[in-house]
């Protein structure tokens, strides 16, 4: 799957991994002339690493805790879910070990456990491996099995982390591995705000902001698909420019992107809007 790069080249047949992570935007709501009121809402998105696609999205409150929009989440059975250290609810994680998933999650430093299985030879940069079972009341009562928890330092960043995952048997590079390409998901919501525009809003109540958050998504996803599909060669940002000013367009999608090849397409330019109308 993984190899020392930190990559992720390939994964296990009939399994789908998957990201989880908060798009967190706050906005200005303009209330009249004189005062303005600062506002905000968190997007709860996971992210298909065998699609290159986000898979779900849910819009909640800014002041919502990460860990409380876990239980909306979709798992599928054989599925793997990634997320980062907030969200060690171990109800949820327990949910998903029920339902014959997997997770990696970067394990808190507070955690209570005593150890009941362990790996005396470890290979570099491998802390431990061991298996472990919750010794404090609360967290045992939300998560009674055995969990197991790898330790493992990253030597690019010279830093220890810590992960708990329900999958005993997978090597812990690749546990490790697993987590350090979470990075694509914050290159996903890096893409988004910069260049579809999620902090400009054309209405401020609710229902106008998921309206928004979700065509940008979709848009996203189009884009994707059709780079995908066509096995493009382009950056995606430059397809998306394209498509934005050929929406009236009607030469199919192909031949549009090879008559495009060698245009300039800079952003606000109204010079590349070349029309071909048939109605």
């Amino acid at each position: 799957m993984g190899n020392d790069d930190g990559h992720i080249h390939a994964w296990e047949k009939g399994k789908r991994l998957r990201f989880n992570d908060h798009l967190i935007v706050s906005f200005r709501v303009p209330l009249g002339k004189a005062r303005r009121r600062k506002g905000g809402f968190k997007a709860l998105t996971l992210y298909d690493m065998e699609m290159h696609l986000p898979s779900f999205c849910h819009i909640t409150t800014a002041s919502m805790y990460d860990s409380k929009t876990m239980s909306v989440i979709p798992y599928e059975p054989g599925s793997y879910y990634v997320f980062d250290r907030v969200y060690n609810a171990f109800a949820e994680l327990f949910r998903i070990n029920r339902m014959e998933s997997f997770f990696v999650v970067r394990a808190k430093q507070n955690l209570k456990f005593r150890c009941v299985k362990w790996k005396r030879k470890l290979p570099r940069n491998e802390l431990g491996d061991a298996e472990i079972v919750f010794t404090e009341a609360a967290s045992f009562k939300k998560y009674p099995e055995k969990l197991r928890l790898v330790r493992f330092h990253d030597p690019e960043q010279n830093r220890d982390f810590a992960f708990l995952t329900n999958d005993l048997s997978l090597n812990a590079l690749k546990v490790a591995n697993l987590y350090r390409n979470r990075w694509q998901v914050e290159l996903f919501f890096k893409w988004i705000k910069q260049h579809l525009h999620v902090k400009e809003f054309y209405g401020y109540n609710e229902n106008a902001v998921r309206i928004q958050i979700h065509v940008a998504i979709i848009t996203y996803c189009l884009v994707a698909i059709i780079e995908h599909d066509l096995d493009v060669k382009m950056d995606t940002y430059y397809l998306l420019r394209i498509l934005s000013v050929s929406l009236l367009d009607k030469t199919p999608i192909r031949e549009l992107l090879l008559k495009a090849k060698g245009q300039n397409f800079e952003q606000n330019d109204s010079s590349q809007l070349l029309l071909n109308l048939e109605f």
